[in-house]
């Protein structure tokens, strides 16, 4: 059984030491690939599977993972969705981390060993502001996601929300003097 966390950790540290570009979401998915198939050489790794490989069950939040890591026989199966935004709309990205986060439990839900989030920022905003209320209070007061997550903007921002199972806590980490992340293990 792999553990995701420390696998995505591992690599943060490792593209660190090694001068690993990640300069936008696509190089980041590809980079950790690559490590991931250097790191667990007996799981296949692949990118932007549709869950219908893996399930029947199709009534999901998103229908492509953006790392699948399995065995062949498929016993053993883990899932990981990335965000590295880099346009600000800092909360609907933050809204876009929530719902990746209910896509994992989802995945979770439906057979997979373990599941994992990761965001990766280089802007404060994300994770340090005046304003903590509504999406905020999350990623820069409580550093944990929960229970109903309202959508922050549009004119029907109340009855928009996605519903966690359950709390999600986090750790903001330093990759260098400009750039955080963040991993949730499911």
């Amino acid at each position: 059984m792999l553990g995701l966390k420390k696998l995505i950790i591992d690599f943060f540290d490792f593209a660190q030491e090694n001068d690993v570009e990640l300069y936008n979401e696509f190089s980041l998915q590809h980079e950790l690939g690559i490590y991931l198939r250097m790191t667990v050489p007996d799981h296949k790794v692949q990118f932007e599977r549709n869950t219908s490989f893996f399930t029947s069950d199709h009534n999901t939040i998103k229908k492509e993972i953006d790392i699948s890591i399995f065995t062949i026989d498929k016993k053993e199966k883990y899932a990981i969705e990335l965000k590295c935004p880099l346009n600000g709309q800092y909360p609907e990205q933050m809204y876009s981390f929530v719902k990746d986060i209910r896509f994992m439990e989802e995945m979770k839900e439906r057979g997979f060993t373990g599941t994992a989030c990761v965001a990766l920022v280089s802007d404060r905003p994300f994770y340090e502001g005046k304003v903590n209320n509504g999406i905020y209070k999350y990623f820069r007061e409580d550093y944990a996601v929960y229970g109903n997550i309202y959508k922050p903007t549009g004119p029907t921002k109340t009855d928009n929300y996605i519903a966690l199972s359950r709390r999600h806590e986090f750790i903001w980490r330093d990759l260098n003097a400009q750039r955080k992340y963040y991993v949730i293990e499911i």
